[in-house]
Formats: structure tokens, sequence, C-alpha cells
């Protein structure tokens, strides 16, 4: 017992440190949306001050920003088509065993199928069942794993949104009942307690007041990936329509208006600052698409965009365009290179496969919904819109600034991509350009990270600012080994604690059964006779 004392004293001391590291990460790794306030530290990736740590939780309205959007990537929820094949059911071999040996002609030949029988189990039957148990296991956890994420940066940062940027299920080729439970996983387990964004809030682009519904809290603003939907070549009605019934819609927007309240004219509503989010299927972008009407359809939803967007040169609007496939990037620039491949005429010859949406549908986006022209005879000086691109797909991330350098030959300007870390000069100067972020997969084997963007106005610059910052847990391991430590620690506690109670009771036991014992021996021997020896050996009674 005094060995599995110290055995628990050690395990305590490793336990206790990891539980509060795992269920309070993100204040270890000085995680937080970014402030207003440039005074304060907006990297996460520093170690915070612990003013700063307490400020997370406490700071004014002053320094929060008014809109904090929860950014997750490609979780990509796998299930039964991920487990090795079990059609036949598992150890086939053992159910025609027996009638295999009574039809066997002899002994010889009985002894044979015995053998090569033990043979197929122990070499093939009986490391698939270990398998397919072990991935099922891999699922349950996994589901876990993505959830702690989600449900520990909620508490902790206290986003008013979230999205999730497509990728929310492993593969588009599963059939209905399986895209259901899969379905269900995400909604009971890995994003427990968020809500579909509704119908009513989806139909049509619908306006709010920034703050004031706090269901948006929980809501998920869900976008289309190609493991959900499919490529282009892959994308039909019936796959849209279950990820609309499911998770939401696939193209849609809302607007913010920022409160009155904070210095903005309410006599002009049109000089109310307004923040955008746009959801959109950048599936079916490029060509050939499966389906044309569906492709129409997404076309069709950007025209409507751009119609219902403010002038060009009104600064007061910032658009946040949340989707899927990153834009055109040069090869080198991130992990990613731009990539297409395509399904054979058999097939229909639509897009199968691409890294990155083409030069010409992301140019497109920068001229279009965003409005950036390049043109300084154009509306606003060619500069476009206000705004912010969030992307997924590429699982390990990229942070670039999309801009139009003026060309010094004269010829046609060409949209370029340059890291963001390295683009100082490039914004002092009076060139259109917007940023991309590409988050980073929540997927264990990527450091199950998350995105926190802020955006709030700044009145005195006239437009909205945006910051962003990340916060990775650490791969799925982690989370399996503190698990694991916890409950072996738990289970070693308990039986300790157990003994520890059991042992003055047992002692107390074993006392009354000795006393017992004594009791009944001392009655059971008869009282000797008083007798006085003599010299030759002999006794004899005393006499009195």
């Amino acid at each position: 017992m005094l060995l599995l004392q110290r055995l628990l004293i050690v395990l305590l001391s490793i336990t206790l440190p990891a539980v509060t590291y795992l269920y309070f990460y993100p204040v270890f790794h000085g995680c937080g949306f970014p402030y207003q306030d440039a005074s304060f530290d907006n990297s996460a990736s520093d170690w915070h001050t612990l003013r700063q740590l307490l400020v997370q939780k406490k700071a004014s309205a002053n320094l929060k920003a008014p809109f904090r959007l929860l950014t997750l990537g490609d979780p990509q929820l796998e299930g039964d088509t991920s487990i090795p094949d079990t059609k036949d059911g598992y150890f086939p071999t053992l159910r025609t065993l027996l009638s295999n040996v009574r039809s066997a002609s002899g002994i010889s030949e009985g002894l044979k199928i015995l053998k090569d029988a033990s043979k197929e189990v122990l070499s093939r039957e009986v490391p698939a069942k270990f398998q397919a148990w072990r991935k099922q296991v891999d699922l349950f956890g996994n589901d876990y794993y993505l959830a702690h994420i989600y449900r520990t940066l909620h508490w902790y940062t206290e986003p008013t949104h979230s999205t999730v940027l497509g990728d929310l299920l492993g593969s588009q080729w599963i059939d209905d009942d399986e895209f259901q439970r899969r379905g269900w996983r995400f909604w009971q387990r890995v994003f427990r307690h968020g809500q579909r964004v509704g119908d009513e809030i989806t139909g049509e682009a619908t306006q709010e007041v920034l703050g004031v519904n706090q269901e948006w809290n929980r809501r998920i603003m869900n976008v289309a990936g190609n493991h959900d939907v499919g490529y282009a070549g892959d994308m039909t009605e019936e796959r849209i329509e279950r990820f609309e019934r499911t998770f939401g819609k696939a193209n849609w927007e809302v607007r913010f208006q920022f409160p009155l309240h904070n210095g903005t004219n309410a006599t002009n509503p049109d000089l109310v600052p307004e923040l955008r989010i746009v959801v959109l299927n950048s599936m079916n972008l490029d060509t050939p698409a499966k389906s044309e009407d569906l492709q129409t359809q997404t076309y069709s939803f950007i025209n409507e965009v751009i119609g219902r967007s403010r002038p060009v040169e009104d600064r007061t609007t910032g658009t946040i365009l949340l989707t899927h496939i990153p834009l055109h990037k040069e090869e080198g620039v991130c992990v990613d290179a731009p990539f297409f491949d395509f399904h054979g005429e058999h097939d229909g010859g639509g897009v199968k496969e691409q890294n990155h949406i083409s030069y010409d549908a992301g140019k497109g986006i920068l001229e279009g919904v965003y409005g950036m022209s390049g043109n300084i005879d154009g509306p606003g000086g060619g500069m476009g819109r206000n705004g912010i691109i969030l992307t997924g797909h590429d699982h390990q991330g990229c942070d670039v600034y999309h801009h139009l350098p003026v060309s010094e030959d004269g010829s046609e300007r060409h949209w370029n991509a340059t890291i963001w870390r390295n683009t100082r000069e490039l914004l002092s100067q009076s060139i259109p350009g917007i940023r991309e972020i590409t988050v980073r997969s929540m997927m264990g084997d990527f450091g199950g990270n998350a995105g926190l963007l802020s955006a709030w106005f700044d009145s005195e610059a006239g437009e909205w600012q945006f910051a962003y910052s990340t916060c990775p847990i650490g791969v799925q391991h982690i989370w399996w080994a503190i698990h694991v430590l916890l409950i072996v620690t738990t289970g070693l506690l308990v039986f300790v604690c157990s003994s520890l109670a059991l042992d003055p009771l047992r002692a107390t036991r074993i006392r009354k059964e000795n006393g017992h014992v004594k009791e009944y021996t001392q009655a059971a021997t008869p009282a000797a006779s008083k007798t006085t020896p003599i010299g030759n050996g002999s006794i004899r009674k005393r006499r009195r």
C-alpha cells in the first residue's frame, strides 16, 4: 500500500498541472481576441502580462472589439467509410469452421482445415477487428478533441460570432444515412449548443444592429467545402440540398449596423457604419461544372451582393468574405501551389480537384465584390471597398495581402499576393489591396488551431479595422495522453482512498474476532483443582 501511495503522489503531481493546462490552455498561450486599444499586445504568440490575462475576461466595452469572430477550419469529421470493411461480419471463418470440419473426408483434411482457419483468423481477421475497434475509438476521441477546442475557446474568449470554413465532413461521397450521422455528431458532440443559422436569416439579405441579438454567439456560420458538396465537377443539387438542410445555406449574407450611440449620424442611415458578412460557395466558381444551374445560382448571388453594396468610395462599410477555396497565388507563396485536375470526358470533364480558385475567378471577387479596379479616375480612386477575406482548404494555413501594383511599362496590371508580415512597405503605397487569411485546420495533425478575428469601427479614420490572432491547443495526442493519465490517476486515487477508509474497519473486525477467540478459549478450558505437589512427584489435595 505504501508503494501505491507514493505512486499516487507522483501521478497527482503530473496530472493536476497537465489537466490545468488542457482546460485553461488559452491562458497559457496568451490567447484572446485583439483589442481596439493598440497599447495592448495583440500578438497571440507572445506571453501576455498578468494584467492582460486578467483583463481578457474583464475588459471594458471600449477595449473589446464589438465584433469577435471565432474562425475554425476543416474539422473533416470521418465516419464508417474510414473503418475497415466488415460487410461479412467479424471472424467469418469461425462461423463456417464447424460445418467445414464436419464435411472433411478424413482426420488429415480436418486438421488442415483447422490449421488454415487458425492462420486466417490470427493473421487477418483479428488484426482487422482490432483495427476497426481502434478506428471507432479514434473517431469518438477526435469528436471530443474538436469539441474541447470549440468549448474552451468559446468560454474563454467570448466570441460574438463563429464560423467553420468548410470541409465540415470528411467526404462528399457518403450516402445520406452516413451524412445524417455525421451531421448529428457535428451538432451534438463537436459543436454542442451551437446553432444552425436559420433560413429566416439566410433566405434573403437581412440587416441587424450589431450586438443586440445575443443568439449570434451560439450560431455557427458554416461554409460549404469540397468534402461537403464536392468540387464543381462533383456538385449536384442533391448534395447541396442535404448540406443546406443540415448546416445552413451555401450562399447568403447578413449586414450588421454599428450601434447608433457610438457617434454615427442617426438622421442619415446611409452613413451608419455597416459590417457585411458574405458566405460564398466557391466550389463551383470555376468551369466546367457538373450542374450549370448551381453555378448560375452562385454567380447570380455574387451579382446581388455587388448590387446591394454601398458606393465604392464609402469607407464606412467593411465586408468579411467567408469562403472555402483560397484565392489564386503564385507557387511558393503558401504551402499549396496552384493546381487543377479534371474528370475524364466520360465523367463530364468537370473540375475534379483544385488548390485555389482560378486567377480570373479571384480577380472577379477582388474587382467585383470589393470594387478594386485600380483606376485612379474611377470611383474611390480605384482603391475599392474595405474588408478582409477568410478561407480554409489549405490545412497548413496562410496569411497574404492581395495587391494590384502599378505597371511600370504601362502594360495590364496583374494581381499579386505577398505574405502579410512582409507588407509594411506595400501598405504605405496608394494601391488597392486586401488581406486574405487561410485559417489553419483545427484537426489534430495541424495543432488544433483556431483563428480569432476582431473588427471595430475607427471613428477617427472613418473605416473598419481588422486584427487577427491564432490559438493552437497542440496535437491530439496531448489530449489523449492527459485524459488517459486522468483516468488512471482517478482510478488509483479511488482505490487508495477506499483502502485507507476500510483499513480501520478491517482492523476493528480483526480485533473483535481475536477477542471472541480468546474468550472462547478461556471458557472452554476447565478450572484446575487446587493441588500441592509432594516430594515423590505425586500430588494430593491441599487441606484447607
